[in-house]
Parts: structure tokens; C-alpha cells; sequence
């Protein structure tokens, strides 16, 4: 190697410590105090600073955060999906409370988006039609809504959601006195609560 070249090298490898040695500094990173935290409310009001702040935490660091299950969301969008596809009124026969086999994928469906939707709620609203005294009419209409939220509860949801009421004659759907308007006035009306 000649000395041009031993020269350059020299030059190159001091330059390159120079370098290393301007970056070094007396302080340790873990040494230094912890930078200043802000929180910041969600609601967008003023910061306020994080218990803390500038002084070393007793307790682990906690995330502001939120995680986000997307199988939940996903769920969740396909019950609302599925909720607008279902019906909102279950009619009945004459004289009776029973849920007719018609209605038995619509009894599934609420049972699924229920399932998917934990915090939901549901009013189901019975009704009769004006033949019958007033008492028997509302006693009917309770055991038409208890008869769709028994249904509801054998396909896995809590009767704590399901709220079953009855407004018996009371509210007709078809004011008139003929068999069409009484096929549409016994019903249970499905409501979000």
C-alpha cells in the first residue's frame, strides 16, 4: 500500500471517529427523567396533564387506546343487516297465542341478531282484535307476546331483553269490523328499546 493510500485510509477512519465522538453524550438514556404526558380528554376539552407526568410511574404504563374487534363489528353490521330484513309484526289466528310456522325463520333471525347485538333490546307488543271483552283482549295480547319471547328465549336469549306487553284491543292496526281489519289487529309488534 503506498503512502497516498495509507493516508487516505488514516483520514477516512479519524474523520469516522470524529463523527461517533461528536454523537456521544454523558447522559444515558435510561438515566434521563421520563418526558412530560398529556391526556387528552375524547370529548375534546382541555388536556390535563397525566398523573405522574415528569416523575417516574409506580405502575405499568396504560394505552389510551381502544381496541377494536372487528369479528364483533362485522357481526354486529350483519345483524343490523339482517334485523331491517325481518319482519315487525307476527299475526295470529283467532282465538289464539299460537306463533305460527310461517314465522319461524323470523324467530331465528331475531334470536341471531340479538345474540350479536349483546346490548339490545326488544318490546314485543300484543294485540287483539275488538271481539272479546276488554280484559280478556288484553290478556290474550299478553299471551301472544309471551308466546313470541318464549320463543325467543328457547333459541338462547335472556328474558331479561325481551320486554312483553299488552295493549289488548286498544290500538287497532285496522279500525275496521270486518275480517280483514281484525286479521290485521291480531299481531305482536316487534319494537326496539
Amino acid at each position: 500500500m503506498t503512502l497516498r493510500h495509507r493516508t487516505k485510509a488514516a483520514l477516512g477512519l479519524a474523520a469516522a471517529l470524529a463523527l461517533l465522538s461528536g454523537c456521544s453524550s454523558p447522559v444515558k438514556l435510561d438515566q434521563q427523567p421520563p418526558a412530560p404526558v398529556e391526556s387528552r380528554p375524547a370529548d375534546g376539552g382541555a388536556s390535563v396533564p397525566a398523573a405522574g407526568a415528569g416523575a417516574a410511574s409506580a405502575g405499568a404504563p396504560q394505552s389510551q387506546v381502544a381496541t377494536v374487534d372487528l369479528e364483533r363489528q362485522r357481526a354486529e353490521r350483519e345483524a343490523g343487516e339482517l334485523a331491517a330484513k325481518l319482519p315487525r309484526t307476527f299475526y295470529f289466528d283467532f282465538d289464539s297465542y299460537v306463533v305460527r310456522p310461517e314465522y319461524r325463520d323470523a324467530v331465528e333471525g331475531y334470536s341471531r341478531m340479538m345474540k350479536a347485538l349483546r346490548e339490545h333490546r326488544l318490546a314485543l307488543e300484543g294485540h287483539a282484535d275488538e271481539r272479546g271483552g276488554r280484559e280478556y283482549n288484553l290478556a290474550l295480547g299478553q299471551k301472544r307476546a309471551e308466546a313470541v319471547a318464549r320463543a325467543l328465549e328457547l333459541l338462547g336469549v335472556e328474558a331479561g331483553r325481551i320486554e312483553a306487553v299488552s295493549f289488548g284491543e286498544e290500538r287497532p292496526a285496522d279500525p275496521r269490523s270486518s275480517e280483514e281489519g281484525w286479521a290485521k289487529n291480531r299481531r305482536v309488534e316487534i319494537r326496539d328499546r
